[in-house]
């Protein structure tokens, strides 16, 4: 059974550490920026020298675990290695692995920016964040893959968000059941046993030839001696 998050106010604020619910060493993908960058669109604007790229039309942009896909897209290459990035889109798809695991986080805008170097990914209009099964949705979500703390906040839909259906100036999201949690037995609920039953009473004997009733029960045939033979 999912549990929802509560209702909050418009201006509500929500700040859920979801290290809590899994071991700390599960961080984003650490390898990711000592790869190479990759990126692919229909039109593109790139500056060898500065590492700096604008990308339009069908854009993907990967780099190590890591895929990009937008509309529109400008992306530049960190003194690290890493990547950071602002793309739109109808909508904006974020992915990353995380580390020491096969899960990925995922995340869907219709507006994103990441800093690889602070592995900080911002989601801007209509965003949803998933982890595994779980999943928040609101009209700005943050979530920074070092510490696996992620803010969401109730803003209201902008004309295009309205008009697409956004989540309104509310947060909203689950979390699934843990897989192996430990469920607590009967004596944990404070149930008690149920009270044995009496036996039944025993029905009384009835006097010799008579039956339970009352009337009087049939005597016990009993063998004939046999006849003396004549003389």
């Amino acid at each position: 059974m999912t549990r929802p998050f509560p209702a909050m106010r418009p201006s509500a604020l929500v700040a859920i550490a979801l290290l809590a619910l899994s071991p700390p060493a599960l961080v984003a993908e650490v390898g990711d920026r000592e790869k190479p960058i990759h990126y692919s669109a229909d039109r593109g604007d790139l500056n060898y020298e500065t590492k700096v790229g604008k990308l339009d039309g069908n854009v993907v942009l990967t780099q190590g675990t890591i895929t990009v896909r937008a509309e529109r897209l400008t992306f530049k290459q960190n003194p690290d290695n890493s990547m950071q990035v602002s793309a739109t889109g109808g909508p904006v798809s974020f992915r990353q692995k995380r580390d020491g695991s096969d899960e990925y986080y995922e995340g869907y805008a219709q507006r994103v920016e990441y800093d690889g170097a602070k592995d900080l990914l911002e989601l801007y209009d209509r965003a949803l964040l998933k982890r595994g099964p779980d999943e928040i949705r609101s009209n700005y979500i943050s979530y920074n893959a070092k510490t696996e703390l992620f803010v969401a906040e109730g803003r209201p839909d902008t004309p295009a968000a309205a008009a697409a259906g956004g989540p309104g100036a509310r947060v909203r999201g689950s979390f699934q059941p843990r897989e192996g949690a430990a469920l607590p037995g009967p004596a944990d609920k404070g149930t008690k046993a149920a009270p044995k039953t009496a036996p039944a009473p025993r029905a009384s004997a009835a006097p010799p030839g008579k039956s339970a009733a009352g009337s009087r029960a049939p005597l016990p045939l009993k063998a004939a001696p046999d006849a003396a033979p004549r003389q």
